[in-house]
This record gives structure tokens, sequence and C-alpha cells, in this order.
């Protein structure tokens, strides 16, 4: 993969605007569900994508052929979710009361095609509710455990992304999971 990737990187340097198609299409999955999993909102993670893969196209001369591309690209999606997190402001949430109703959300009115087993639901639900926990985590801890536990990335290339020494990740990843265990214990 790496050195395919590399073919690719070297295409794109030249100013080849298919081969960053190609890129794209490797990576813009995995792009997303990081800034969704860091943001919780479809949109803003889509806006994320789109602008780290711009950012990393007009940035392609910086990157050092050397290292592997999906850690320099995560994070600049990284740094882009967390720089939203940092200027958000709260807004309209499908779980906030619909003026004037008792009890209706805005969530509860969206009417579904199928009917979905109990299990699914309760499956469903586990992972909104801990999705929801993690997001309230700081940013600096949501990152590390988003990265870690949800990604499924080795401290070294979390160590890259974040741009710290693997002794912080870890200890991020410590007091972020101390923390979640808190909030999870008192939901």
């Amino acid at each position: 993969m790496d050195i395919v990737v590399k073919k690719i990187i070297v295409e794109v340097k030249k100013g080849d605007q298919q081969a960053f198609g190609e890129l794209m299409d490797l990576y813009k999955d995995k792009v997303y569900h990081i800034a969704y999993r860091m943001l919780g909102n479809v949109h803003e993670a889509q806006d994320v994508a789109q602008e780290a893969f711009l950012r990393a196209y007009t940035n392609i001369d910086s990157y050092d052929i050397n290292r592997k591309f999906s850690t320099w690209l995560f994070r600049i999606a990284t740094n882009l979710a967390i720089d939203r997190i940092r200027k958000k402001k709260p807004d309209f949430h499908l779980e906030d009361q619909i003026a004037g109703t008792e009890d209706l959300t805005y969530h509860s009115q969206i009417s579904s095609e199928e009917e979905l087993p109990e299990d699914q639901v309760i499956q469903f639900e586990m992972q909104e509710w801990v999705q929801g926990e993690i997001m309230a985590l700081p940013p600096k801890y949501r990152s590390a455990i988003i990265l870690k536990y949800l990604e499924d990335l080795s401290l070294k290339e979390i160590s890259e992304i974040l741009n710290l020494p693997v002794a912080t990740v870890k200890t991020r990843i410590h007091r972020g999971r101390e923390a979640l265990r808190k909030r999870l214990k008192h939901s």
C-alpha cells in the first residue's frame, strides 16, 4: 500500500490532479470517520474532510515522502476538527425539545422506513450513548481516545498525528479513559 501511495504522491507533486483523486478515494472514508467521531455531526465532518483534502493538496510539496501519508493526512483532519470544536458554539441538536411541546424531540419525529429489531435498537442506543459521552470529553482527550479505540491506531501513529511525545499520548489516553469511565458510571 505504501509503495502505491508513494507512486501516486510523486504524480500529484508533478501536478496530476487525477492522481490526487486516487488518494482521496483511498482515504476519504477514514478521514470522514475521524472527523465524524470527533465532531459528532455529519455536515461538519464532511466539511472537515473536504478541508483536510484541500489542505493536503495545496501543501503536498511540504509532505515528506519518507513518512506515512495517512499519518500526515490524519493530522491535518484531526487539527481541523479540534479547531472546529474550539470555535464551536452550541447549535441545533436532534435531542432538543421541540418548542411548545412536552417530551417531543426533533429526533423522535424523524420517521423510519423500517422497524428495527429490539436488540439492534439497544445496540444503536448504546453506541449513541457512548459516542455522546466521548463527545463530552475535552478535545485533547477526545482526539486521543478516538484515534486509539475507534480508529485503532498505534501510540506511535497517534503521537505523529497529534504531534506529541508518545508519553503524552499515553497520559491523554489514560486520563481520557478515566474521565470516560467516571462519565459512564454517573450517566
